[in-house]
């Protein structure tokens, strides 16, 4: 299975976009979104993704009524608040927007799987068995626009580039 991993799209639409197209050029079936949605208009971006979507909130949480609201009319986009966790095949999975708290996850050894977001810093880690990713961010602002791709055949990850970097003046 081939899993897509993405956080932070800070209502980018052409990014969440790019990334949701390649995703599923890449035939991943399952996507997760660590965090920083923000508005609710960008669920109709992410329901184009051709298999199941699961999501968290960020520290940027936008309209969470109308997040959530919106999620449960939805078949194919699970909404989890602020944590999350789910099974996808044998693979147990977290999804938390911060670093340290997932990596506190991914110690615990309940789950294969932890995901991240927050620092828009792509890292993977093997941590106490466990299999922690933080894709970098979609917006952009650092670093060119990425997601992370998982196989779980043999567990590689790719970093996966969908736009330019954003101009910013400070």
């Amino acid at each position: 299975m081939r899993i897509a991993i993405i956080s932070d799209s800070h209502d980018h639409i052409p990014n969440l976009q790019r990334a949701v197209k390649r995703a599923n050029q890449e035939h991943a079936e399952l996507l997760l979104h660590c965090g920083d949605l923000i508005s609710p208009f960008m669920l109709n971006h992410l329901q184009n993704f051709q298999g199941p979507v699961h999501m968290i909130y960020g520290n940027n949480a936008g309209d969470q009524h109308l997040i959530a609201t919106r999620c449960a009319t939805m078949t194919d986009i699970v909404h989890h608040g602020f944590h999350g966790t789910l099974t996808a095949g044998s693979l147990r999975i977290a999804l938390q927007h911060y670093p340290e708290p997932a990596r506190d996850l991914a110690r615990s050894g309940t789950f294969d799987l932890v995901c991240c977001g927050h620092d828009h810093i792509y890292a993977v880690e093997q941590i106490n068995g466990c299999l922690l990713i933080n894709p970098g961010d979609l917006l952009g602002k650092d670093t060119q626009p990425a997601f992370a791709l998982l196989d779980t055949m043999d567990f590689s990850v790719r970093r996966i580039v969908v736009g330019d970097k954003l101009i910013m003046n400070d």
